[in-house]
């Protein structure tokens, strides 16, 4: 059986975490995109520290699925360099499995 992943990835705004969340739940390469506006980020880049906001952005897929979920997020990303990290829970919740696997399965349930 195939393993849950979570990915972990910022987007600028709200509305373009949806935006791509949505893009990815249809094409159903995830089953569900949890979207947490205001963060405050401090970062290093291209020899400077900058500071803004951003969203933070967690999909639930499957493990399975995660070279095709990262070539779509680096697709549709805006980012010249977006975060992108895979992370494997251990266990979950039965029920919440089998949706997570219905939901990111070639065919509809």
């Amino acid at each position: 059986m195939d393993r849950p992943l979570l990915v972990y990835t910022t987007f600028p705004d709200l509305d373009t975490a949806l935006s791509v969340g949505e893009e990815l739940v249809r094409d159903r390469l995830i089953a569900c995109i949890n979207v947490l506006p205001g963060m405050q980020s401090v970062y290093a880049w291209k020899g400077g520290i900058e500071r803004g906001q951003e969203s933070v952005a967690i999909l639930k897929t499957r493990a399975g699925l995660q070279d095709q979920v990262h070539r779509a997020l680096k697709e549709r990303h805006p980012y010249e360099t977006p975060v992108v990290l895979f992370i494997e829970p251990t266990g979950g919740d039965a029920a919440t499995l089998e949706w997570l696997f219905s939901e990111t399965s070639e065919s509809p349930p």
